[in-house]
């Protein structure tokens, strides 16, 4: 259930929100980032990922968010929990710090490898562009936000 703009500000402003992230390895161990659009952490490399709904199962979050974010559905078996993590960001989607609520989200991680005939076209909604990282690069680049070179540690 998506809800409308201002019911999303007064939850944002409210209450953790809880998402998944996905840290996408190739064969050759390299991962997948995207430069965010959209606040929080604009224009830092980032790992795929999205909120889940309300009264959406997670079977079905996994489903939608890799689809949506990947350019094809993946299941929950196909990956593995690395963890539950929080993120603190002092902007939002609605504006920068000190104009618009901060966001507080929830995070599971989870890790999968992409099948050696996965041909990846991600869409361009939520990242302008996409990139694949060697982990020593990601870990000392100033580009690559935090909280995505705390998946790595």
């Amino acid at each position: 259930m998506w809800l409308s703009e201002q019911t999303f500000r007064t939850v944002i402003a409210s209450v953790p929100l809880v998402s998944i992230d996905l840290v996408i390895r190739n064969r050759e161990g390299r991962i997948l980032l995207g430069r965010r659009l959209n606040r929080p952490a604009q224009e830092f490399w980032f790992v795929p990922g999205g909120r889940i709904q309300k009264n959406e199962p997670l079977d079905e979050a996994f489903l939608r968010i890799t689809k949506y974010e990947l350019g094809q559905s993946f299941t929950r078996r196909q990956a593995r929990l690395m963890g539950v993590y929080e993120h603190f960001y002092p902007d939002s989607v609605f504006g920068p710090e000190g104009k618009a609520p901060d966001t507080h989200y929830v995070v599971l991680g989870y890790t999968m490898f992409l099948p050696d005939e996965f041909n990846l076209v991600p869409p361009a909604l939520q990242h302008s562009d996409y990139r694949w990282w060697r982990r020593d690069e990601m870990l000392v680049s100033p580009e690559v936000h935090q909280y995505t070179q705390d998946y790595l540690k």
